[in-house]
């Protein structure tokens, strides 16, 4: 009796919590599906008929599907650029104890993304990195990196130290070079790692809003600041902003239900060492 009462409190613990985490989701996308009428009617409405209007106005009223291509340009480019970066960074602050970039790594983990914002305005204005799509899409590239890179590196460090360093021993006595050990064993080996910072850098830069809504221009502008202008001053198209929101969400959420696995083995892999 006891253990009945035991897993129907358990039950309902997970109903809160989950009602909690997908009870915003489930209200954004039937909104998305409403008219604005119904979406600030109260009490609210639960039954509707649903319209497709909100999600063919965002490609009738404006350029939605450029505005797609500059969000999937800026998260893809920066995500490669941030692996092909910071994955040898990792391997060598692993394997030669560099306990100082390390730290330095994590300070600019936790160091919130205004703190860049200005000086690297500034230095994008400086190098002239603004004016036209190719430039304006570097410099949102590049910030981004700042963003993605020290998490692609604070990643990539566990994993690399979780690869026994037996085995680069018996490589070397092998003959195998330093550069060998990294592409033929230790990269092989942290692949559900490499995942995992994959997914997550894409995900922080296709969901990040600050660098863009200070650098991009009105061609290069991502999803994300497109979603931000369907508030106005006087008024808001909770419609429009709720179509937007929905399709931003569709990315993040196919590339981890098609990773779930590699993101399971990479966060339990890399959480133990030896």
């Amino acid at each position: 009796m006891q253990s009945k009462r035991h897993y129907i409190g358990a039950y309902v613990q997970y109903a809160i919590l989950a009602f909690a985490f997908l009870g915003p989701v489930l209200w954004m996308v039937s909104s998305s599906f409403k008219n604005n009428v119904d979406i600030t009617a109260y009490p609210p409405v639960f039954l509707f008929k649903p319209t497709l209007k909100n999600y063919l106005n965002l490609f009738r009223v404006y350029p939605f599907a450029k505005y797609i291509l500059n969000s999937f340009i800026i998260a893809g480019f920066s995500t490669i650029l941030g692996l092909l970066m910071g994955v040898p960074a990792a391997y060598a602050i692993a394997r030669f104890r560099l306990n100082s970039l390390a730290f330095l790594t994590l300070l600019a983990r936790m160091a919130p993304g205004v703190l860049f914002l200005i000086p690297w305005y500034i230095i994008s204005t400086g190098l002239h990195l603004s004016g036209n799509d190719f430039t304006d899409y570097s410099s949102l590239i590049l910030a981004h990196c700042v963003v993605t890179m020290p998490l692609i590196v604070w990643l990539m460090i566990s994993y690399f130290e979780s690869v026994p360093i037996d085995i680069e021993e018996s490589a070397v006595i092998d003959g195998c070079s330093r550069l060998g050990l990294f592409f033929r064993i230790s990269l092989p080996l942290s692949l559900p790692g490499l995942a995992v910072s994959m997914v997550l850098s894409f995900i922080f830069s296709w969901n990040y809003f600050l660098f863009a809504l200070a650098l991009a221009n009105n061609s290069t502008m991502p999803l994300t600041v497109i979603a931000f202008n369907f508030i106005g001053e006087g008024s808001a198209d909770w419609g429009g902003l709720m179509a937007a929101s929905t399709i931003i969400s569709l990315p993040a959420l196919i590339l981890t239900i098609f990773a779930q696995k590699l993101l399971i083995k990479g966060l339990t892999t890399g959480a133990v060492k030896g």
